[in-house]
């Protein structure tokens, strides 16, 4: 049987399923059933469906407080490595993490690019480049799925920015969606045929995402002929009839939303064709079959696999560390990097001791640990290394470590928690291991609780410690004979502020030893429809999904030593460079700057960081930076310092991959994914926040990042795209091109003129003959070269990027003849160049 003929066989026996139910059992499949749940069906031999956020860990159910699960390093570090081989191997892993958790689906990758880098959700998508977003993509897809655990792509399409996301308006011209941000979809699709996709809360040229009969229908279901599902973002749908009849297939999440029984009586009322629902059900059905949660020939669903790798198992680790380590980037060394073999090393700042190894929002975890630098450069190094705390690097409240929620008499961490209706009756009682609870999400309550009560001992010693709370509502609380109290509100206009950023406070409060906290939170429903009102130019449909969060949150109790103030931290932190003579300073960002829900406004470091490096720099023989964040940070230091490495967010096993990074254990071989701006603003995309029509204009056309930066619309970058020196030397030799069987390809010898073996990746890209075109990557490869060694690497050139989109006709058209092919080690270090005249 051919592969075409078992798919009609597979599709006719779907579509006899589908036909044994009837109207309302048809649309209940098609609407969650829970918060990352599908329903069954007992007729039709249909499984539940499980799934699961997932860009950096399989979280699980959960939101929060789940189980323990393995913390990957972030997207930019996968795209970083120039890798099929790597994005396949996370592909494979997350595969076996959702296996271990009886998940069918995990909602990742996400392959929106970086089009300014002010965007809070990038360390999520990989990076600038639409090439090699979809490349990484596809490797990644393709390791997941051979596995029997489905992708989902998002977010389907233009949603580079936070601000105002649910109802934002991208005016984005056809040439540059085509071109570039469906371009990483349709790799995906093609190259790996990714079995669902989700749709984004934005509007795209004034119709949303979700209701896109353009995008969803036309596009990626018509042209491109994918039999995939399309589900939309959680809360996202905004019509009933629209969305349906629009190319969404399944609404998330549940059970409430505006499909159920509105989707019903939209079809009694001929506004939807029952056919219409069928196509859904069909879709649905196809993806559970591919999953195996859909029964075949009186088979059971799906057998879970067995004898998974532990979170925390020595291979887990060893993969976890070795992924991190090669994503990461030296982007200048003047000799400092690895780290001598002798001489004492001063580590310095707050990101050293607590290392950001996640971003914030829905790609969160909770990992069975999280290590930071100066544990993994004290294993390496003993006692040659000193650790001076740095400045403060966050402006809010974060929950308390459970580590001080400790209580010294029992040695029970954590927290009582206990949940109350509005006239005083229990809900719930429990203990949570974590200081943060979800409430109205994932608690199964029969009710919504009107108070929460959180009750721990501390671990503390007598003196100031600083002491709050997290989440909407009236609180207090209460320790020793002191008390504070605060009512706390949202500052935005997203509803999903209330699980993604809730509001927070604290206070400095003298405590007697071992001191007993009991806060007090009055959860007052939040009316979205009358916060919303003053949104100019808002359109907020009766259906609205989004209504359905106003009584979801998070609650959290904040306690922590209460903190030294900037100018004696930076002292100190001078001191112990002067007395090193090598300083190792890890500046970054934190969950506040790289999020969901939230872009930044700066690519400032916060606080006094910058000052920081400064003045360790004057006061040290040899300074090394490491940055830890995803995205591009300014560096007003980078003259006075010897070296600098960009760490992204490394997983639960960063600290030990960049000390071995330092030391030379693992060679950084990584890229740039993004370009760097050596300026606020000096980027050809910057704007995040729409006008005062919630409109965002995508006025850079296919100009952005690196296609932006080398056709003159910004001044040049700090780094560009693609830049990366690893610890290796590299001299370039012959470079031939010639049209292969599947297009053009490239032929490039490097030489590997240093003393130890290392790895190159040769990237090429097209510099097209037109005006109006911007230079774009077409191709790269890495080669391992032993020191010493030569190697001719083979580049092929995608076809893709060969063409161009044709407003006036509607189709496809090749590049122009001519240009040339730029082989490059990134834009700023060009090494060859090919005429194709």
């Amino acid at each position: 049987m051919t592969d075409t003929t078992h798919a009609l066989a597979r599709t006719t026996r779907l579509s006899e399923l589908v036909g044994r139910l009837s109207l309302e059992e048809k649309v209940h499949l098609l609407t969650g059933e829970t918060a990352f749940t599908l329903p069954g069906s007992d007729r039709i031999g249909l499984a539940p469906l499980a799934f699961s956020d997932g860009p950096t860990g399989v979280r699980g159910l959960k939101f929060i407080g789940g189980d323990a699960v393995a913390l990957f390093p972030n997207a930019t570090l996968i795209a970083g490595s120039f890798d099929d081989g790597i994005a396949e191997e996370v592909g494979q892993m997350l595969a076996e993490e959702a296996q271990r958790q009886h998940i069918h689906v995990v909602l990742g990758p996400t392959i929106n690019l970086h089009r300014t880098p002010l965007g809070g959700r990038l360390f999520e998508a990989y990076s600038e480049d639409p090439y090699l977003t979809g490349r990484t993509a596809a490797a990644y897809v393709n390791g997941m799925q051979e596995r029997g655990t489905a992708a989902c792509l998002k977010h389907l399409v233009a949603n580079e920015s936070e601000t105002l996301r649910n109802f934002m308006d991208s005016r984005v011209s056809e040439t540059a969606l085509r071109e570039l941000y469906l371009l990483p979809f349709e790799m995906a699709v093609q190259d790996a045929h990714a079995w669902s996709m989700m749709a984004a809360y934005n509007d795209v040229n004034g119709v949303p995402a979700t209701e896109q009969d353009h995008v969803q229908n036309r596009i990626v279901k018509d042209e491109w002929d994918w039999d995939g599902l399309i589900m939309s973002d959680w809360f996202a749908t905004k019509r009933t009839a629209a969305s349906a009849n629009g190319g969404l297939d399944l609404v998330m999440p549940g059970p409430d939303g505006p499909w159920g029984e509105r989707l019903v009586a939209a079809v009694r009322a001929g506004e939807v064709t029952e056919e219409t629902v069928d196509g859904h059900v069909l879709r649905l059905l196809r993806l559970a079959d591919r999953v195996g949660g859909l029964a075949a020939g009186g088979q059971e669903p799906r057998q879970w696999a067995q004898d998974l790798p532990a979170v925390d198992s020595p291979r887990r680790q060893e993969q976890l560390r070795r992924i991190a380590a090669r994503g990461m980037t030296v982007v200048a060394n003047n000799g400092a990097l690895p780290l001598a073999d002798t001489g004492n090393v001063a580590l310095i700042g707050r990101h050293a001791l607590d290392t950001v190894d996640m971003g914030g929002g829905s790609a969160k975890v909770v990992p069975p640990y999280q290590s930071t630098v100066a544990e993994g450069l004290t294993a390496l190094l003993g006692n040659r290394v000193s650790v001076a705390d740095g400045v403060a690097v966050r402006a809010r409240a974060v929950p308390a470590d459970p580590v001080f929620l400790t209580d010294p008499a029992t040695g029970t961490a954590g927290m009582e928690v206990a949940l109350l209706a509005a006239d005083g009756a229990e809900l719930a009682r429990y203990h949570s291991d974590s200081s943060a609870i979800s409430i109205g999400w994932d608690d199964d309550l029969d009710q919504d609780p009107a108070t929460a009560v959180l009750t721990t001992t501390l671990a503390n010693e007598a003196g100031p410690v600083l002491l709050g709370a997290i989440g909407a509502g009236r609180w207090t609380v209460a320790a020793g004979d002191r008390e504070v109290s605060a009512e706390l509100g949202f500052a935005g206009k997203d509803p999903g502020e209330s699980m993604l950023r809730p509001p927070a406070f604290e206070e400095v409060l003298e405590l007697p030893a071992g001191a007993t906290v009991t806060a007090t939170v009055a959860l007052d429903p939040v009316d979205w429809r009358e916060t919303l009102l003053g949104v100019p130019a808002l359109d907020l449909a009766e259906e609205s999904h989004l209504l359905d969060m106003s009584a979801m949150g998070i609650t959290a109790l904040v306690a922590a030593p209460a903190p030294r103030s900037d100018d004696a931290l930076i002292v100190d932190a001078e001191a112990a460079a002067t007395a090193a003579g090598t300083a190792v300073v890890v500046v970054g960002l934190t969950e506040e700057d790289e999020t969901e829900a939230a872009d930044k406004t700066t690519l400032a470091l916060p606080g006094r960081q910058d000052e920081l490096v400064a003045r360790v720099a004057a006061a040290a023989r040899r300074t090394v930076v490491v940055v830890n964040a995803a995205t591009p940070v300014l560096m007003p230091w980078l003259d006075q310092v010897d070296a600098v490495l960009v760490a992204g967010l490394p997983g639960q096993e960063g600290g030990h991959a960049v000390a071995a990074v330092l030391t030379g254990e693992l060679e950084p071989t990584g890229r740039l994914v993004t370009s760097y701006p050596a300026a606020d603003g000096a980027a050809p995309a910057w704007d995040v926040v729409p006008d005062e029509d919630l409109v965002l204009s995508y006025d850079d056309g296919t100009f952005i990042g690196h296609r932006g930066f080398h056709a003159g619309h910004a001044p040049a970058p700090l780094f560009w795209f693609g830049h990366g020196l690893g610890y290796g030397a590299w001299e370039y030799g012959a470079v031939q091109a010639h049209e292969g069987e599947a297009g053009l390809v490239v032929d490039v010898e490097v030489t590997n003129t240093s003393d130890r073996d290392s790895r190159e990746t040769v990237q090429v890209y097209l510099d097209p003959a037109e005006d109006d075109q911007p230079i774009r990557l077409v191709g790269y490869r890495g080669a391992e070269v032993p020191a010493g060694a030569t190697a001719t690497v083979t580049v092929a050139c995608d076809q893709r990027l060969r063409r161009r989109w044709d407003e006036a006709t509607g189709t496809w058209a090749p590049l122009a003849a001519g240009g040339e092919l730029v082989v490059a080690r990134g834009l700023g270090d060009v090494r060859a160049r090919v005429s194709l005249a």
